[in-house]
C-alpha cells in the first residue's frame, strides 16, 4: 500500500516532462474491443509520460450464471428446472468462466497493445470497485477508467461501478460506454461521458 507522501508526489509530478509513468487502472466489464481501446488510449496521448494501463476484468460468478439460465425459464418450464439444476456441474462452470475471463483479458492487453500502449492486467474474482480500489492505490494511479455496457437503472439508482468508483476513490474517474464513440456518448441518444 502506498503511502500518503508517496501518493502526493506521484499526483503534483508533472505529466509533460517525459520522466516517470502516468498509470491509469481500468476495469472493464468485458472485453476492450479494438475500438475502445483506440479510444481510450487517444485520451492520454497529450501525455509525455509513460502511461500505462492496469486492466481488470472480472470473473463470472458461476452461480450467478445459474440464476440467470433459471429466471431465464418461462412459467411452463419450470417443472423442467430441477432436471437441468441437476445436470449442472459447477466446476466445469467456473473452469468455463475462468477461461473465458481470460481470453477476455487477453484480448483487451491485445487490443490495447496495438495502439501501441504498455498494457499489463489481471482477472479479478473480489468485488470490482475493492478491486478497482486496491489496484489504484497500488499502482500510484492517476486515473480510473470504468468500460460497461449501458445500465441505466444501475446508474439511475447510483449504485453502477463508477458512482461507488467516485466515491471510493481518490482520482479522477471515467466511465465510458462500451462500443459507443465520445460523440456519441456525449448526445441525446448516447448514455453520456460522465467524469469526476
Amino acid at each position: 500500500m502506498a503511502e500518503q507522501g508517496n501518493n502526493e508526489q506521484v499526483i503534483n509530478d508533472p505529466i509533460d516532462d517525459g520522466i516517470g509513468s502516468y498509470d491509469v487502472v481500468i476495469l472493464a466489464e468485458h472485453e476492450i474491443s479494438k475500438s475502445d481501446a483506440a479510444q481510450i488510449h487517444g485520451l492520454h496521448e497529450e501525455i509525455a509520460d509513460e502511461v500505462i494501463y492496469h486492466v481488470l476484468i472480472p470473473l463470472e460468478d458461476a452461480s450467478a450464471r445459474i440464476e440467470a439460465a433459471m429466471g431465464s425459464l418461462g412459467t411452463g418450464e419450470m417443472l423442467a428446472a430441477p432436471a437441468i439444476v441437476s445436470d449442472i456441474d459447477l466446476q466445469e462452470l467456473r473452469h468455463e468462466s475462468e477461461e473465458a475471463a481470460d481470453l477476455e483479458l487477453a484480448n483487451s492487453l491485445e487490443a490495447l497493445r496495438a495502439t501501441g500502449a504498455t498494457a499489463a492486467g489481471l482477472v479479478i474474482s473480489v468485488d470490482p470497485v475493492h478491486a478497482l480500489d486496491e489496484t489504484t492505490t497500488e499502482v500510484n494511479a492517476r486515473e480510473a477508467i470504468v468500460l460497461t455496457a449501458p445500465h441505466l437503472v444501475a446508474e439511475f439508482f447510483h449504485v453502477d461501478w463508477s458512482s461507488r468508483a467516485r466515491r471510493k476513490l481518490g482520482v479522477p474517474v471515467l466511465h465510458l460506454l462500451e462500443h459507443e464513440t465520445f460523440n456519441e456518448q456525449g448526445s441525446a441518444g448516447g448514455e453520456g461521458v460522465t467524469g469526476l
